[in-house]
């Protein structure tokens, strides 16, 4: 159910939980009014208000270190694209000090690798069906392999720096496949799907003499509440949906390399179905 609120578009995701959440509020003092006594819910006020005034502690505590984990888990991701593009680009500079045949050939790799994890990861990520197996893996082991090869190992200051900038670049795209899985926990999502539900429902219990000034109340609160976990439920995934990290950052690399290689179009790795 998360994950299908992720992939949404934000209008439909904030239309399902913001707008049709804060209708169902409202008819919730409105259906308890029906059954209650409007005198027999204002004697409880006052208890109800200080036992109210924990719970929205209680509970804004919870939503403010959800969206800090959310929105770092976000940056890191942002981060780790960009660190991914980074090592891509310095593999492609370095591989000027090899020898024609071995710097054509780890160029060429670098730009298969880079071509497959915009064309295929990102797609796979926005899905959630990514994993660390398939074409990118299989482009990443041809660079392993050029730089492995007898021919690169002559280079060995400019190689041993190449094999650095390449374990960078395996260690991002394993960190943003492990970030797009998202990073709240279901049992945190029940806790905060149940909190919600908590606080705007215990503003039923409280006798207002004015119906509508209370369901207007109640409807600010649930707008309030439902907001802060449409946010968290929009960037939960950094690569999924329409709040989303782009690899605009892989895509000028790959820019970079395509205007200085000197050689044709690098082939493609193509899913494999």
């Amino acid at each position: 159910m998360i994950f299908f609120l992720t992939s949404q578009p934000l209008w439909l995701s904030g239309a399902i939980i913001v707008g049709l959440g804060t209708v169902l509020s409202m008819l919730g003092p409105v259906l308890l009014r029906r059954c209650v006594d409007v005198k027999r819910l204002r004697t409880n006020n006052e208890i109800a208000g200080f036992k109210f005034a924990t719970i929205g502690v209680l509970y804004a505590v919870l939503v403010a270190f959800a969206i800090i984990v959310v929105w770092q888990k976000f940056s890191d991701a942002d981060l780790d694209v960009v660190n991914e593009a980074g090592a891509a680009e310095n593999l492609y500079r370095l591989s000027q000090g090899l020898s024609d045949k071995t710097g054509a050939t780890v160029r060429d790799a670098v730009a298969n690798y880079l071509r497959v994890a915009i064309d295929i990861d990102w797609p796979a990520m926005d899905r959630g069906t990514a994993g660390p197996d398939g074409p990118a893996k299989q482009a990443l082991d041809a660079v392993y392999t050029a730089l492995l090869s007898p021919d690169a190992q002559r280079n060995g200051a400019v190689v041993g720096e190449m094999l650095r900038q390449l374990e960078l670049l395996t260690q991002s795209r394993r960190a943003r496949l492990v970030a797009a899985e998202g990073a709240v926990p279901n049992v945190i999502w029940l806790i905060l799907l149940g909190g919600a539900m908590v606080a705007i429902g215990f503003t039923f219990f409280f006798g207002s003499e004015s119906l509508r000034s209370q369901v207007a109340m109640t409807a600010f609160l649930a707008v309030l509440i439902l907001s802060e976990l449409l946010i968290i439920v929009a960037i939960d995934r950094p690569f999924t949906g329409p709040v989303k990290v782009e690899p605009t950052a892989l895509t000028e690399v790959l820019a970079d390399i395509g205007s200085g290689s000197n050689g044709g179009s690098p082939p493609i790795v193509r899913e494999q179905k």
